[in-house]
């Protein structure tokens, strides 16, 4: 399997901007708080921050539902090392591994949700990963998906034609995650909303297995 990993801000060495990067430009909280909600974690679930970086999405998760069983997983230990000093003695599990191969056995979660992770991944990855969250979601469990998505605008249209030469985002402002996702057996996929940020279109998918 040609698995291609990039790191937070595609470099390694600009790691620690990432947190600031995401809180004062592009307003992160923002979007995210609208993740959280439209996941609707409830009491005892297990829910998967796929791709978690330094835990702020995870730590939501767990401080709008503590008595879900939430767990953060990322590819990068560097990342994974800031959200275990972020979380102090929250009960969250970190783990270390890829979206293209969960090391999770099958239906484990009630929810899975990532936010700004495929765009990193290459298209067959892409692909993959969503087979992944498929499998180890429970019947009837969700996916919730925060990413760069399909302009809607012709400002967003504009400013797509540069941010689609960085990383692998050409397939997200394509169009094409929604397609991937449904491609993995999931079914109720839509955009659930969508936002204007410095870097482009932000969008929330959602999908349901077995529906």
């Amino acid at each position: 399997m040609n698995t291609r990993y990039i790191p937070a801000l595609s470099f390694k060495w600009l790691t620690p901007l990432y947190d600031p990067l995401l809180k004062w430009v592009m307003r992160e909280e923002t979007f995210k708080r609208k993740l959280v909600q439209q996941a609707n974690i409830q009491s005892q679930m297990k829910v998967l921050d796929l791709g978690c970086g330094t835990g702020t999405l995870t730590l939501m998760l767990k401080r709008a539902q503590p008595e879900a069983q939430v767990t953060g997983l990322d590819g990068d230990p560097q990342v994974l090392a800031i959200a275990r000093d972020k979380s102090h003695n929250t009960n969250i599990q970190w783990d270390e591994g890829l979206a293209s191969s969960l090391p999770y056995p099958d239906s484990t979660f009630d929810r899975v949700v990532t936010s700004l992770v495929i765009h990193h991944l290459v298209t067959d990855d892409k692909r993959r990963a969503f087979k992944e969250i498929f499998r180890v979601l429970k019947p009837h469990g969700e996916l919730h998906v925060l990413d760069f998505g399909a302009p809607h605008s012709s400002l967003t249209r504009f400013m797509t034609t540069y941010m689609r030469r960085l990383e692998e985002t050409a397939d997200n402002f394509d169009g094409l995650i929604p397609l991937f996702v449904a491609e993995a057996g999931f079914g109720g996929v839509k955009e659930a909303e969508n936002f204007v940020t410095v870097f482009g279109p932000i969008s929330i998918i959602q999908a349901v297995k077995g529906v």
